[in-house]
């Protein structure tokens, strides 16, 4: 009897947690196409791709694309700082730029100026000549 019992329990079928440990070990890949036509005429496309593995077997294989998301690392911290730097930096550009624009509208009235000045010179001379 217990011979018996000891098959049964070798024969068993794997559970849940060993068929888990085998997928992560190995590593399960499903992959499908959907694809939505009217009239042969093809209006959507979704390719689907899973990859179940565990990360061992996926840095094994060249995924270790967390490693550099900025949202799942330290980086991420980095990352903020050097984005508020470059916003600062963005700020000081337009300050000068709206400065320089400034004062390139002031140059461009005195210039307007000046030309009405010496137009208005020119008239006067011309009508003194016209008097005499």
């Amino acid at each position: 009897m217990s011979s018996e019992r000891s098959t049964l329990i070798t024969a068993r079928p794997p559970g849940l947690v060993d068929v888990l440990d085998r997928i992560l070990d190995k590593g399960l890949v499903i992959a499908g196409d959907i694809k939505v036509s009217l009239a042969n005429v093809e209006l959507l496309t979704l390719q689907i791709r899973l990859l179940v593995c565990s990360i061992d077997k996926a840095e094994q294989i060249g995924l270790n694309w967390w490693r550099y998301d900025t949202n799942l690392t330290t980086r991420a911290e980095r990352a903020e700082a050097e984005n508020l730097e470059l916003r600062e930096r963005l700020a000081e550009l337009e300050m000068e730029i709206r400065k320089l624009a400034v004062a390139g509208a002031a140059a461009t009235v005195r210039e307007q100026n000046t030309v009405a000045t010496s137009r208005r010179r020119v008239r006067k001379a011309k009508a003194k000549e016209r008097i005499t």
